[in-house]
């Protein structure tokens, strides 16, 4: 029940009644990242009469946050690449990071030594810096 009023009342977190209800009877499923979006193309490859394209949309695991979305994956929905990363055998090189979504404002946001906000002592200026005063 709950989920049903979320859907229902929430559009930020997974899929509204109008995005299931549409997935239900346009989409086809064409696979789940690692964080468990989904993503789904128009059945039967139907491209869009107004776009001339095939529509993709994903359907989020929890709160609706684009940066959430892979590189792999945000490149299948931008049509930037027609292979989703589900119909390929991509093998990321060993220098390769997993992906993050952007932290920026939580908690887990990156804050360099010296950031007001981090943690610990700021370290002391190094004396390089000469406050600009006016009429020099």
């Amino acid at each position: 029940m709950n989920q049903t009023l979320l859907q229902i009342f929430t559009w930020w977190n997974g899929q509204t009644m109008g995005t299931r209800f549409h997935t239900w009877r346009f989409g086809e499923k064409v696979g789940e990242d690692e964080f468990g979006n989904v993503y789904y193309r128009t059945k039967g490859g139907v491209k869009d009469k107004a776009l001339g394209f095939q529509r993709r949309w994903v359907v989020y695991n929890g709160e609706a946050e684009a940066s959430k979305i892979p590189p792999g994956w945000n490149g299948w929905l931008h049509h930037t690449v027609d292979v989703a990363p589900s119909e390929e055998r991509y093998q990321p090189r060993e220098w390769q990071q997993p992906h993050q979504q952007n932290w920026t404002g939580t908690a887990m946001a990156y804050r360099p030594a010296g950031s007001t906000l981090a943690e610990g002592e700021r370290p002391p200026a190094t004396g390089d810096y000469e406050a600009w005063t006016p009429g020099r």
